[in-house]
């Protein structure tokens, strides 16, 4: 019996998510774009259990690029209201949509004049009317059998939250290194906060030819180094260029004349994307990810290389390496 009562929560929670899908419409689209176009903060309001989940939504939209806050109700009106600006977005929770100490805050919030939405189980409610735009968040039945404790309302307001967030980091187009700045604690964050001196492979172990070289020669270098690159250099270790097995695979597939006996200058891309030594690897990353490469060049004074950084030794595939050794 107590399997089957858990199953049967779990069901109606479920059940409760997807029939969010067809509320999501026009006014959450609307709501996402204010967010984007706010020059201010998300600031979520909610008391009792919505409260708990309004904190969950600011800490999750916090960490995923979205400057968001939550604000107490009752201490808004001692005096927190003054976190509130008319360049915000005020997102009110509330199930019943007539929570007293909400309906009692929003209409002063309305006075700032910033935009104000609402996630609420009752569209024609009190706080709904005060409200610019109202996302459905309501659920047939909660999971508590006597209908009264939140259950399937507080789950269906926090997965909507989650859907906000989610939609807020697509339009903002945010990143995996951006998210690794602000999460400094965990293992991924603090390999991104190390310098790209501390995982680069050293310049004696990068691929390398120099200006005037074959592509005979440059396959057999990037054949020994197994990195997907090589660089050319020229006679001052200073980098020109950059040749990748993509580059490769094209030649090959436009059946380039004679191959193998092309300088290495005539397939190279010249000027490659590259860092210094004392970058950051968070910088590296967002620097891959804009361009799309998975090998960067790492360069000190006057441009000569000093070695090579592989995009799965930054997201740790494989061993973590230092300095082109293991650890």
């Amino acid at each position: 019996m107590i399997i089957n009562n858990a199953k049967e929560v779990l069901k109606i929670e479920a059940e409760s998510i997807l029939n969010l899908i067809q509320n999501v419409d026009i006014s959450f689209e609307t709501l996402v774009k204010d967010i984007c176009q706010s020059r201010g903060r998300v600031i979520i309001t909610g008391i009792g259990k919505s409260g708990l989940i309004g904190r969950k939504i600011a800490a999750t939209l916090s960490s995923t690029g979205t400057n968001a806050l939550f604000l107490h109700p009752v201490e808004a009106v001692h005096g927190d209201l003054g976190m509130v600006s008319r360049d915000d977005v005020v997102i009110a929770i509330s199930n019943s949509g007539e929570t007293i100490e909400l309906n009692q805050l929003l209409p002063v919030i309305r006075e700032v004049g910033c935009r104000l939405a609402g996630f609420t189980g009752n569209l024609s409610s009190t706080m709904a009317r005060f409200c610019d735009l109202v996302i459905d968040t309501g659920v047939e039945r909660e999971a508590c059998p006597l209908n009264m404790a939140p259950t399937s309302s507080t789950t269906a307001q926090l997965a909507m939250g989650d859907a906000l967030a989610v939609a807020l980091i697509h339009e903002k187009k945010f990143k995996k290194s951006d998210f690794m700045k602000s999460h400094p604690g965990g293992a991924l964050g603090q390999r991104l906060a190390c310098k790209v001196g501390e995982i680069m492979f050293e310049a004696s172990a990068v691929p390398c030819v120099t200006m005037g070289n074959t592509m005979t020669r440059a396959i057999e270098e990037m054949d020994k180094f197994r990195l997907g690159a090589v660089i050319v250099l020229n006679q001052e270790k200073q980098l020109m260029g950059i040749i990748t097995d993509g580059d490769i695979r094209h030649c090959v597939a436009v059946a380039t004349p004679d191959f193998g006996q092309v300088a290495v200058e005539k397939i190279m891309t010249p000027t490659p994307h590259c860092l210094g030594i004392n970058a950051f690897l968070y910088d590296a990353l967002n620097l891959m990810e804009k361009y799309e490469i998975t090998v960067l060049p790492i360069v000190g004074e006057k441009n000569r290389l000093e070695g090579i950084l592989h995009l799965h030794d930054i997201l740790g595939k494989g061993s973590f390496k230092f300095n082109g050794g293991s650890q």
